[in-house]
């Protein structure tokens, strides 16, 4: 299957413009920040243009031609290096230009092109920080009648950002999802998993220069808050550095979610709603 990522919870990763701000402790040590900076953006901050990158249009037509033909559901996560629920930031190309659309337009048209379902073998994984502007920014449709291949997930990284961010999330109709990485105490989710409002739960420590400590049994405790609520759990790493323990070799998919997401492509291999898939230790950094 092609991949273009190697963000081990997804198949593909799209950015429909490169740029962010930062918003809470979690963001202290972006790895989209500085990977932006090397390679001399300047697309960082509330005074700064964010960067149009044409060729995701292109691409995401690729992936759902390589998706139709393989008679797959691929998960795409929008996206690694841009926040699509930031307000409308002004845009420049790839030469630095500035451009007369903005971010928010850019956004619209991405959310018109799945409503006319152009994506069918696609299922959109829409991560932000900023869950709050969610209903906000989506169109009125989706509101009621949320897309069968989107996901709206959000990223907790301490017990009073869970709070705040996942009873935001709460706000929003669609199925969700929480990537709490860069994971920096411990954090109990268990109201929120008892309740069947999330759909998947994805943890991580920190990696990188800088990283911050992870104490592995934050995961084991939230290993067992999945297990007892039957949420798919996916452990995706300590730090890249050290061994994952073999207790947190756990890399469950929502497959119902995911495979059977249009009745056509269900079958009989893909009902489970887990799979537990081994990890490969020494991940490089």
């Amino acid at each position: 299957m092609a991949k273009n990522s190697t963000i081990e919870w997804t198949t593909h990763t799209a950015n429909i413009w490169w740029g962010c701000t930062t918003v809470h402790e979690g963001c202290d040590h972006c790895y989209a920040a500085a990977l932006s900076k090397r390679w001399g953006n300047d697309v960082w901050g509330n005074d700064k243009p964010r960067k149009k990158i044409k060729s995701v249009w292109t691409e995401l037509l690729k992936y759902q031609k390589q998706a139709k033909a393989a008679n797959e559901i691929h998960k795409v996560f929008v996206g690694s290096m841009m926040d699509i629920f930031e307000k409308p930031m002004p845009c420049i190309d790839h030469k630095g230009n500035l451009l007369t659309e903005n971010t928010g337009i850019l956004r619209q048209t991405f959310f018109d092109n799945i409503t006319k379902g152009m994506y069918p073998n696609l299922m959109f994984l829409l991560l932000t920080k900023r869950p709050s502007n969610i209903n906000k920014y989506i169109p009125d449709s989706w509101k009621s009648s949320p897309p069968v291949n989107v996901m709206f997930g959000t990223s907790p990284v301490n017990q009073a950002t869970a709070f705040t961010l996942i009873e935001q999330l709460a706000k929003v109709n669609g199925k969700k999802f929480l990537s709490v990485e860069p994971q920096l105490e411990e954090i109990s989710l268990l109201p929120w998993l008892q309740s069947n409002l999330i759909s998947w739960v994805i943890q991580g420590g920190e990696s990188g220069p800088g990283r911050r400590p992870f104490d592995t049994d934050w995961a084991r405790r939230l290993r067992v808050e999945c297990e007892a609520t039957n949420t798919p759990y996916f452990f995706k790493q300590i730090d890249k550095v050290k061994a994952i323990p073999q207790d947190l070799e756990i890399r469950e998919f929502p497959e119902k979610v995911f495979g059977c997401a249009f009745n056509s492509l269900c079958n009989s291999d893909n009902q489970a709603s887990k799979i537990r898939i081994p990890v490969t230790v020494g991940f490089q950094i």
